[in-house]
């Protein structure tokens, strides 16, 4: 079993910054795919970044491109989403995902545990 435990979420003005930390426990996830997805009121989770644990390989939707990036420390059994320029429509519950047989990194029902969200608000 992994434990998934996200923080760095809060209210932050159009143009700022946040970075997101999600840290595992009960299972080193070294060798693990780690995502997060986000979702806003009245919508579907939606995919925003993935990293590969065997080359780090990242992956990204594309409004958010340019704009997050996904880091990991293995050392530290930790991923990290940082988040600039943030936007209104950036506004949602984050949620962080392992999945240790992931071979669609997009897909929500690729990963295998999940955290319990961070709520992320861009003022306007």
């Amino acid at each position: 079993q992994v434990q998934l435990v996200e923080s760095g979420g809060g209210l932050v003005q159009t143009g700022g910054s946040l970075r997101l930390s999600c840290a595992a426990s009960g299972r080193t996830t070294g060798r693990y795919a780690m995502g997060w997805f986000r979702q806003a009121p009245g919508k579907k989770r939606e995919f925003v970044a993935a990293i590969r644990w065997r080359d780090g390989s990242t992956y990204y939707v594309d409004s958010v491109k340019g704009r997050f990036t996904i880091s990991r420390d293995n050392a530290k059994n930790t991923v990290y989403l940082q988040m600039n320029s943030l936007k209104p429509e950036d506004t949602a519950v984050y949620y962080c995902a392992a999945g240790s047989n992931v071979n669609v990194y997009t897909a929500a029902y690729a990963y295998e545990y999940w955290g319990q969200g961070t709520q992320v608000t861009v003022s306007s």
